[in-house]
């Protein structure tokens, strides 16, 4: 009789051994495939992490010019870039905050004719004060990089409140030499949490007269052309830092620039998703050993127990190596349906699981810039896929064949005269 249909038989005539070894796969495939799930959720949330995360590398240098920052930022380790280009700037129609304090000497100097300290941005969500969530958007949205041919601005709330400004208002403003004046749309309004000096101060050094607006805006309101105050660069991960060191060196010149890594936000946010990632892909290896050592506990055990039986076959001159086969079509009949019903388990429960060990991750550094940031890290999509349920399929195959070949090298030592001598 043909050892695979004898295989067959064999598992509807022991049912209850069956149906017991049918609900170890269960568990086994069950775990394999909530581990692979956890992996790939995980992997997932480190790639979105360390795009909208990642680590800020501040760059400074006397002399650093916007096209220079532009060069640098369009290295491929960068996924966004913001310089700031600092400029004075005259107010018409606009009422600019003064200083309470008396002005030192106890006379009114001249009026200040540039008031306003104006800031070129090419992504006003890379600001550090706004990175940090120390500073905060109340209303409207910042600056983004689709806002470059724009004249819009970002202004602070004392200054809005004095002029009686809401998003969608517009501010005149002036060059500080008064030759280019620009009307600019309110976009957003901030409020900085800086308090207003006790003493006297310049106009353009409080920071109620702090305005944002695209670079290529204030490059037309400065007098000159211009050098970037600081640039800062967002890269995936800290080990990128040394290519964009590499790539500063190259368009900066290798001396004279001031390179910052600050990688606290990835390491608070992103280590613990890795964590989690290597945590899982070592429950597969721990499962997948110990489904082999238990399996072959229970087929050697079966072996024993079907002494008499296979003592039968060889008499009746079977081959070993089909009596080792029919135990290894046995254990992978069951493995193949324990597979399925992983699979469903897992679309059932793997996003509830996924939840639970990773947690949602909107509580991001750009998910504090005012509106909710629609590039914030979501939370974990756990996705049961044909590829993962194949993996599984082959582990589970693997477990089967290495626990029924490995106990299976006794049935070589089987002599079918001991054997049903033994028997008797």
């Amino acid at each position: 009789m043909n050892f695979v249909k004898r295989a067959g038989m064999s598992l509807g005539a022991r049912k209850s051994k069956t149906a017991a070894l049918l609900a170890i796969f269960v568990v086994l495939c069950t775990l394999l495939l909530g581990g692979f799930l956890l992996q790939a959720a995980a992997a997932r949330q480190e790639v979105d992490a360390q795009r909208v995360i990642g680590v800020d590398v501040t760059v400074r240098q006397k002399g650093l010019t916007p096209a220079l920052a532009d060069e640098l930022g369009a290295s491929d380790v960068v996924n966004r870039y913001n310089p700031r280009l600092p400029v004075r700037a005259a107010a018409r129609g606009l009422a600019p905050l003064t200083s309470d304090a008396p002005q030192p000497g106890g006379e009114a100097g001249e009026p200040d004719q540039a008031p306003l300290a104006v800031n070129g941005v090419r992504d006003a969500g890379l600001l550090l004060p706004f990175s940090y969530g120390s500073t905060k958007i109340t209303a409207g949205r910042g600056i983004g990089p689709e806002d470059a041919d724009r004249d819009i601005a970002l202004i602070e709330r004392r200054l809005a409140d004095r002029n009686h400004l809401a998003v969608g208002d517009i501010v005149r403003v002036l060059s500080a030499d008064g030759a280019h004046p620009m009307p600019l749309k309110v976009v957003g309004i901030f409020q900085d949490p800086t308090q207003d000096p006790s003493s006297w101060t310049p106009p353009h050094e409080l920071p109620g007269n702090t305005l944002y607006v695209p670079m290529a805006t204030a490059q037309q309101l400065g007098t000159d052309t211009g050098t970037v105050g600081e640039a800062v660069y967002r890269i995936g991960s800290p080990d990128r830092a040394e290519r964009l060191h590499a790539e500063a060196e190259r368009v900066l010149g290798e001396s004279g620039f001031d390179f910052r890594v600050n990688d606290k936000a990835y390491q608070d946010q992103v280590r613990p998703i890795q964590q989690v990632g290597v945590f899982a892909g070592l429950i597969v290896q721990v499962i997948a050993l110990a489904g082999a050592l238990i399996l072959g506990l229970i087929v050697t055990l079966q072996i024993r127990e079907r002494r008499t039986e296979l003592g039968v076959l060889l008499a009746m001159g079977e081959r070993k190596w089909k009596l080792i086969g029919q135990h290894a079509v046995e254990v992978a009949a069951v493995a193949l349906p324990a597979v399925a019903v992983a699979a469903l388990a897992g679309q059932l429960a793997g996003q509830s699981a996924g939840d639970a060990l990773l947690g949602p991750q909107d509580d991001t550094p750009s998910a504090q810039h005012g509106a909710p940031d629609p590039g914030a890290v979501a939370g974990p999509t756990v996705r049961v896929e044909p590829g993962t349920v194949g993996r599984v399929a082959g582990i589970g195959l693997g477990i089967s064949l290495v626990s029924t070949v490995v106990p299976g090298i006794g049935i070589l030592r089987l002599h079918p005269r001991s054997i049903l001598t033994d028997s008797e």
